[in-house]
């Protein structure tokens, strides 16, 4: 039995026990890295923990903590308490603003990570203060970033095609942005009437309803106070007493209608918001590393207004954490192993073109979904190469299912936009949100590629 096979074996081994037994993954994970790394691999701990992802860690590390602290003094609490007076009685659009909330990061440059990382928290929180289901919040965050990954500005689109014009290839990168947009919005489409569209859109309907009838209550019992006041006031000459009861029962019955007076901003959460603010410009716009930078900020803001932030650390999401880095750790040894380099040449013989890039987008989502899908991209580009060139199959058709397959398995709570996700929900719903998004994930691998395939490649090759 070849090591790689034994690798395959190995991994599937790691999750079955870790969703079998209440042992977090990242554990057997690590466990796994070092008996193969050390027995099969013949590497040295210090080798093993090359793969070990620093990066993510800190990433991790210091978003949770930053909006940990905003959570703690209430800062998340006040921002949605505005989105929700802007929103009003339209809960239906919650879910697509969130979805487009989360794509416009990604279709103005950063990389899936960065934009989900700023923006999960506050959207996660709208979406519960509006009775979203979580499992739909989560989702239209996760894929309303997908979205927005191959426009032509992003980070994954310049390395797709790259690699794809280093091959000798042509292909166009409006299709490649368009058909990946398209892919991600139909899958926005089927979870808002899957997760509870319907029942948003009635809740609506009800509110204007009675929003409306209890407008119309209230000018019915101002006119009839007026009156009365007027008739009142004519024979003793207070006709102004009219007007001051008119205005007193409006202003009341406009707080009435909008709910509880506006709180007030403290002044630690003016800071905590110039901060988040200003994470985002560095991050986004500077380009500096995010996760030092969130970190660097919460240390900032925790010790200079250190009693609004009693706890703010144990927000910090260290079993999302773990598990993650486990994950990472024994892919990249994997992958030094050479096992995906030995499952690409095991499709390019196949010898079917047709089979062939279906075998490859499978590939590609499965090992996405457990490693970078930036990284992935281009090594599966060159693979693709050989049965391309034999004429038959549009390269562009090709590469748009590639990168579609490789990541919409980003909604998979090992990757890191599906990690920051999970990291948002409270820690007695974890567990739960985990199974789901590990189920959809799965969804995801199996259904892209049929589907890219299906859409993509098999018309343009008839």
């Amino acid at each position: 039995m070849s090591i790689h096979l034994i690798g395959v074996i190995v991994l599937a081994v790691v999750f079955v026990l870790g969703t079998a037994r209440p042992v977090n993954i990242g554990v057997f994970a690590l466990v796994a890295t070092f008996l193969l790394g050390i027995t099969l691999g013949g590497e040295s701990v210090d080798e093993l923990l090359l793969g070990f992802p620093a990066d993510v860690l800190i990433l991790l590390v210091g978003v949770t903590y930053l909006f940990g602290l905003a959570a703690t003094n209430g800062t998340l609490e006040w921002l949605v308490e505005r989105a929700v007076r802007a929103f009003g009685d339209r809960p239906a659009l919650v879910p697509w603003l969130i979805f487009i909330f989360s794509a416009v990061p990604t279709m103005a440059g950063a990389l899936g990570p960065a934009g989900v990382a700023m923006l999960a928290p506050l959207c996660l929180r709208l979406g519960e203060k509006y009775g979203l289901s979580r499992r739909m919040s989560a989702l239209m965050v996760m894929h309303g970033s997908c979205s927005g990954n191959f426009s032509p500005i992003n980070g994954l689109a310049i390395i797709a095609l790259s690699a794809a014009e280093q091959n000798g290839l042509e292909v166009s990168g409006t299709a490649l942005f368009l058909g990946n947009l398209a892919y991600n919005v139909g899958l926005g489409v089927i979870i808002y009437f899957g997760f509870g569209g319907r029942r948003l859109i009635a809740q609506g309907r009800a509110q204007r309803s009675e929003r409306t009838q209890r407008a119309e209550r209230g000018q019915r019992a101002l006119a009839t106070v007026g009156a009365a006041v007027a008739a009142s006031a004519a024979g003793n000459g207070q006709g102004s007493a009219a007007g001051s009861a008119s205005a007193g029962f409006s202003a009341g019955g406009y707080t009435e209608l909008i709910g509880h007076p506006k709180t007030s901003i403290r002044i630690d959460q003016v800071a905590t918001l110039i901060v988040i603010i200003g994470v985002a410009i560095a991050a986004l716009v500077l380009d500096f590393d995010l996760g030092f930078v969130a970190l660097t900020a919460a240390a900032l803001l925790h010790t200079i207004f250190g009693k609004r932030f009693d706890g703010a650390e144990k927000k910090i999401v260290w079993s999302v954490v773990l598990l993650i880095c486990g994950i990472t750790t024994l892919v990249a040894l994997l992958q030094r192993l050479g096992t995906i380099e030995w499952l690409g040449e095991g499709i390019a013989g196949m010898g079917v073109p047709l089979l062939t890039v279906l075998v490859l987008f499978f590939v590609g989502a499965v090992t996405s979904a457990f490693g970078s899908s930036a990284g992935l991209i281009s090594v599966l580009v060159p693979l693709a190469v050989p049965f391309i060139a034999t004429g038959g199959i549009d390269a562009t058709w090709v590469l748009v299912g590639l990168c579609i397959s490789a990541t919409v398995v980003d909604a998979m709570p090992f990757s890191s936009v599906g990690a920051l996700t999970l990291s948002t929900a409270p820690e007695e719903e974890r567990p739960q949100l985990f199974r789901f998004m590990l189920v959809w994930g799965a969804a995801m691998i199996v259904s892209a590629p049929i589907l890219t395939w299906l859409v993509f490649i098999l018309p343009t090759s008839l």
